[in-house]
């Protein structure tokens, strides 16, 4: 999936704080709902639940309604998305570095 300037500029800044990080981190278990989440934070409601949106809105997690309470979910496409454009810049260096060692054995057998 090819992902738009914007929409990779979202990803990161969704990223971005440690906080978020955190959340996506728990989320890598299973489902679960934003009460569930705020648990282990040492802030309110109301600011995890911000964080939530931010999460949301990046499409880095889904929200569902389970009766009284929302449950969230991990967006496993938009995580590949991340995943697949940091892979191209990977390869990117990848063949930098595997031509420079060969530039450097080739020196180093001329000097030889």
């Amino acid at each position: 999936m090819v992902e738009s300037q914007e929409q990779l500029s979202n990803l990161f800044a969704a990223l971005a704080d440690r906080t978020r990080r955190r959340i996506i981190a728990r989320l890598a278990d299973g489902p679960l709902t934003v009460g569930e989440l705020a648990e282990p934070f040492d802030m309110s409601f109301a600011a995890v639940s911000k964080h939530v949106n931010v999460l949301d809105r990046a499409g880095l997690i889904e929200r569902n309604r389970r009766g009284r309470f929302i449950e969230c979910a991990l967006n496993p496409l938009r995580l590949k998305a991340l995943s697949d454009w940091i892979g191209d810049y990977e390869r990117f260096w990848d063949e930098r570095l595997s031509k420079l060692e060969e530039v450097i054995k080739e020196h180093r057998r001329s000097k030889s």
